[in-house]
C-alpha cells in the first residue's frame, strides 16, 4: 500500500511539474490581453513611431497605416522570423497561417492589422523599402 501511495505521489509531482513547465497553468487567454501598437507611414516620408518595446510571450496587435500618397512597402523580415503570427487582417478579411511574410505593400491608403507574439529577444528593424536611407526606419526592442 505504501508503495502505491509513493508511486501515486511521484506521478502527481511529475504531472504538476510538466504542466508548470509547459505553460499550461499560464494566466488566461493571450488573445484577450492584446496590446495595440500603431505605426503610421505618410507621403511626407514620416514614419511614427520609430521604436516599439515588446516582451516575449505577450500578444500584440500591430496596426500599420498608410495615407496612400506614396506607394510604400513596410518590411520587417527579422521580426517576422522571430514572432508567431496569429492572423493578418486587411479590410476585415483574415489571413491565417501567414508566418512566411517579410513585408506588406500599400498601393493606396489603407490599414493592416498583424496579430503576433514575439518568441525571441533582440533588436529588430522595420523600414520602408527604398526610403530607409531617408529616415523611414524603426526598431522593435524585444525583451
Amino acid at each position: 500500500m505504501t508503495y502505491l501511495k509513493n508511486k501515486f505521489a511521484l506521478l502527481l509531482v511529475l504531472c504538476v511539474s510538466f504542466f508548470i513547465a509547459s505553460g499550461v497553468l499560464a494566466k488566461g487567454n493571450l488573445a484577450t490581453q492584446t496590446t495595440t501598437l500603431e505605426l503610421d507611414m505618410k507621403g511626407d516620408l514620416s514614419l511614427t513611431p520609430k521604436e516599439f518595446n515588446l516582451e516575449t510571450g505577450k500578444y500584440y496587435k500591430w496596426i500599420i497605416r498608410s495615407d496612400g500618397i506614396e506607394e510604400m512597402m513596410i518590411q520587417a523580415p527579422d521580426i517576422f522570423r522571430n514572432v508567431w503570427i496569429g492572423q493578418i487582417v486587411i479590410n476585415d478579411l483574415e489571413i491565417h497561417g501567414a508566418n512566411l511574410i517579410y513585408g506588406i505593400e500599400f498601393d493606396d491608403e489603407g490599414e493592416v492589422e498583424i496579430f503576433l507574439v514575439p518568441i525571441r529577444t533582440g533588436k529588430f528593424e522595420y523600414y520602408v523599402k527604398g526610403y530607409k536611407e531617408r529616415g523611414m526606419v524603426g526598431t522593435f526592442n524585444v525583451e
